[in-house]
């Protein structure tokens, strides 16, 4: 099987539109309003739900079977579990730093925020590990009998790692930790394996380092041609001067930089999902930077021209685009799948959510 959008028979398909998906995306933005964001777990699961359900593959389409109240009971007890210690640490610290001993205050900080690391990639694990576990396809789910706390461990020093030399290994750190969360996951009876590397990533990488110096200085020498402007036009005031200036700038920086990320990122999301198997199934992404500005552009588009309501919009548009760009190649035996295993979660992703990290 393949993707193929001209003929229709891709092994993915989304059929959701955005009129059936206004009516939940509006009544969702009333009860969170209303319920002072209380509703939002409950909303987040209506969304899945159809967006589940919009999606075929192969025969079938998924279902979402998880609820909001395990998202809220997730999100509470990652509160008092983890954050209210966090609080207690962090006052104990600034005790520490009044008494006069800043060089033990500070090694606890550090202490702090590598556990704060620890913490997040116990998190980012167990949200993949409860999404895989509530997805259903033909009656059967997804999971990993992993805790996660080994991963915890592995996000933290790749993480610190690929920090180092100047951030030049965060792309080995990126694909590398893609590998030992999908690596510990199943679907039904068959287990993913990936195989991404980071050697395909690094040209486009390397433009972060690259294009910032080209920004700042041909910033650098349109701020001196519009002073040397400034001083000969009388006409022009200094305060629009520097504020064209900043303008620039601004404009620079950050459409320049994220046309940057987009490049890195499709490249990234092609390398990691071309590289990603279950049983004898093979995936791909076709989607391209070009497709990448649009999607961005859209949405922002989107929110700007609705005054910012068109954000609740934003989670259907990713994940059409995602659904649509997706690739499968392989046979699936039906006669052979069997039910997952696996231990289901039996909270949400509450602590993704504390963290306030993750998708929708």
């Amino acid at each position: 099987m393949s993707n193929d959008p001209d003929t229709g028979g891709g092994a993915f398909a989304f059929h959701g539109t955005w009129r059936e998906f206004a009516p939940i995306a509006f009544t969702n933005l009333a009860l969170t309003i209303v319920t002072l964001g209380l509703y939002s777990f409950w909303a987040r699961t209506r969304v899945r739900r159809y967006l589940w359900g919009s999606t075929r593959f192969i025969d079938d389409r998924l279902e979402w079977t998880g609820t909001g109240l395990e998202l809220f009971i997730g999100y509470i007890l990652a509160i008092v579990l983890v954050f209210l210690p966090f609080g207690l640490i962090n006052l104990i610290i600034q005790g520490v730093v009044l008494r006069g001993h800043p060089g033990m205050a500070g090694l606890m900080m550090f202490g702090l925020y590598l556990l704060i690391l620890y913490m997040l990639g116990i998190a980012i694990f167990r949200a993949l590990r409860y999404r895989l576990s509530r997805t259903f396809w033909h009656g059967i789910r997804g999971g990993s009998d992993d805790q996660g706390l080994g991963y915890g461990g592995q996000y933290l020093w790749r993480t610190i790692v690929g920090s180092l030399a100047l951030g030049l290994l965060i792309p080995w750190s990126m694909t590398s930790l893609w590998n030992e969360r999908w690596n510990k996951m199943s679907f039904g009876p068959m287990r993913f394996n990936s195989a991404a590397k980071s050697g395909p990533l690094m040209l486009r990488f390397l433009l972060f380092y690259l294009v910032p110096i080209f920004v700042f200085v041909a910033v650098f020498i349109g701020a001196g041609t519009l002073v040397g402007l400034g001083a000969t036009m009388s006409a022009m005031p200094g305060q629009a001067t520097i504020f064209l200036i900043g303008f620039v700038f601004v404009f620079m920086f950050y459409g320049v930089l994220g046309v940057i990320a987009l490049i890195f990122y499709s490249a990234y999301f092609k390398e990691v999902i071309g590289n990603l198997t279950l049983g004898e199934l093979e995936f791909g992404f076709t989607a391209t930077t070009m497709d990448w500005i649009k999607l961005m552009l859209g949405s922002i588009a989107l929110i700007f021209l609705t005054f910012g309501i068109g954000y609740i919009f934003v989670a259907y548009r990713n994940w059409a685009f995602f659904i649509r760009h997706l690739q499968a190649f392989g046979d699936v035996r039906l006669d052979q799948l069997t039910q997952s295993k696996t231990r289901e979660a039996r909270q949400g992703e509450g602590l993704l959510d504390a963290f306030d990290v993750g998708a929708f």
